[in-house]
């Protein structure tokens, strides 16, 4: 199922001290410096190649890894300050019962050939760190070994279902590869070269425009790359909910971790497999989403028509208590009395010290404190499964989502139609639609989900305080996002000021940008050029 890579003997030596396995596609990183290790995971999400031969290409001579410390006596010592640590841990768990121990230790691991279904997975938990393959950098044409970037999932790869899948995703495959490789030239043309910029800036900015452009062809099946730090807890966790899950890939995975992890952190993950603690764990997810499936299924409504984005829910208060909340750090009086006090201001009052707490902001990273966090906002959206895949990493928010599917439709870049792919599009659409309908009948609607392309529309919610607004819709309206996900954080910040009436605390979300612009990554790539000069000065 899964393409192993090629390394020389020499190479094989070299991964061997710092990776935990040289061939599988899940591995822990080991005997690097943190520092090393976050680098490592930066440069990887911008790259098509593998963390290993990453490493190999890009890391492995650099003067921060003690390459030189690796000798035998030194390999024996740490092993005996781990045996020392992991005693330690088991004293205090066994005597004490206590889980947030578990948080004193983690591990680096990378999860390579994940489809993006399973990354979703990944990446539910809030309390690891995240980090994934991007489809804005590469080009999704590239093959890994001699196959497009897809998984065929085991339910189908044993089915009879199973070679119609392959030639219909080798066929998406090759519609975005023929679209990618016209909206490149299309924009050279349409967005030329200024003589200020690099090469390099101007190549990059083309291709992230193409790449943006045509990603709503790739399938759910599309694989990824994800680097993950977390720590023991968020791993056991993870572990307990990817073994009740319904897809065959999410339990091949979290036994692949598990393995991983067992060599790096093993005290850690002791009740991950026990029958009667994490088993059984697993079994109460399995059994509550059984019977919510069962309830579910008595639902017969059809969607009603909705807009992409919509207000559920506010606090209709919110600019008073924030005032309030704002305030209480700075005073001796319960927060009871504030609350009456800061009702009898005036509105512009409350506004004045709503813009005091937010303060002279000088960038999106000055965010006021935890008095944003009284008040909150819930949000019902439907938008393309590629945007979700976006916003879905802000995970300090309260989200969840529905199966991905076909029933909502699906969106139609402008640059299709500029580049004259209306018709084409709209056939790769229908094609996957009706295939979807196959493996839906087939398989059911949790391995339909893999067929699904990211144009697709996809329903979710979104419940945060005002605070994590403020990270958020900063953030994804910034003018080098996709516009699609730029267009979905524009419409939220309109309704927190319109809808709800938070005037004060919207114009407060300062770096909001309602902008719109052509080469979204151009003015990004020119600071990066201005930083990288600067640097080498």
């Amino acid at each position: 199922m899964y393409v192993r890579e090629t390394f020389n003997t020499e190479e094989r030596a070299v991964l061997s001290r710092f990776f935990t396995n040289i061939d599988g596609p899940v591995f822990a990183l080991i005997n690097l410096p943190e520092v090393v290790k976050g680098a490592l995971f930066a440069r990887y999400s911008r790259s098509p190649k593998s963390l290993r031969r990453l490493f190999l290409d890009e890391f492995f001579d650099q003067p921060e890894i003690p390459i030189q410390d690796l000798a035998e006596d030194s390999e024996s010592s740490t092993l005996v300050s781990l045996e020392r640590a992991e005693g330690l841990y088991d004293r205090v768990f066994s005597q004490f019962g206590d889980d947030s121990v578990a948080q004193l230790g983690g591990a680096h691991i990378a999860c390579e050939q994940a489809s993006n279904i399973l990354t979703k997975v990944l990446e539910w938990g809030r309390l690891a760190a995240y980090l994934e393959q991007s489809t804005r950098y590469i080009f999704y044409d590239q093959k890994l070994g001699d196959h497009y970037r897809y998984i065929a999932p085991p339910e189908i790869e044993t089915g009879h279902l199973a070679n119609e899948y392959s030639k219909t995703m080798d066929w998406l495959f090759d519609e975005y590869s023929a679209l990618v490789h016209t909206c490149v030239p299309f924009f050279e043309e349409q967005f030329p070269r200024e003589p200020g910029d690099s090469k390099f800036i101007y190549t990059s900015s083309i291709r992230a425009k193409a790449c943006d452009s045509a990603r709503g062809l790739l399938p759910a099946a599309t694989t990824s790359n994800v680097g993950i730090f977390g720590t023991g807890q968020a791993y056991e966790q993870m572990l307990i909910r990817m073994n009740s899950h319904p897809l065959e890939e999410a339990r091949d995975y979290a036994r692949m971790m598990l393995v991983e992890l067992r060599k790096v952190i093993p005290s850690f993950l002791k009740r991950v497999d026990l029958p009667d603690r994490g088993g059984a764990w697993s079994d109460y997810f399995h059994d509550n989403r059984e019977a919510m499936e069962r309830i579910a299924a008595s639902i017969n409504d059809e969607p009603s028509g909705i807009d992409e984005v919509t207000l559920v829910e506010w606090d209709h208060d919110a600019e008073e208590k924030i005032a309030a909340a704002a305030l209480y750090a700075h005073t001796d009086l319960p927060d009871t009395q504030l609350q009456v006090i800061v009702s009898s201001m005036s509105d512009a009052d409350k506004a004045e010290v709503i813009r005091a707490y937010a303060g002279d902001r000088r960038n999106r990273r000055h965010k006021p404190g935890r008095g944003m966090e009284r008040s909150f906002y819930r949000f019902d959206i439907l938008s393309d499964f590629g945007s979700f895949r976006d916003l879905q990493r802000h995970r300090m928010l309260t989200l969840d989502w529905q199966r991905l599917g076909v029933k909502h439709g699906y969106l139609t870049p402008p640059a299709i139609e500029e580049v004259g792919w209306t018709q084409r599009w709209d056939d790769a659409m229908g094609r996957m639609s009706d295939f979807h309908e196959s493996v839906l009948n087939e398989h059911g609607p949790d391995v339909s989900q893999y067929v699904v392309p990211f144009g697709f529309k996809l329903r979710y919610s979104m419940q945060l305080n005002v605070r994590e607004a403020f990270h958020m819709l900063e953030l994804r309206t910034s003018r080098q996002g996709h516009p699609d996900y730029r267009r979905v954080c524009q419409l939220m910040h309109k309704l927190i000021r319109d809808k709800a009436g938070h005037k004060a605390l919207a114009d407060a979300m300062s770096y909001v940008d309602h902008g719109s612009y052509d080469l979204e990554r151009l003015e990004a790539e020119r600071r990066a050029e201005q930083k990288r000069t600067v640097s080498a000065d």
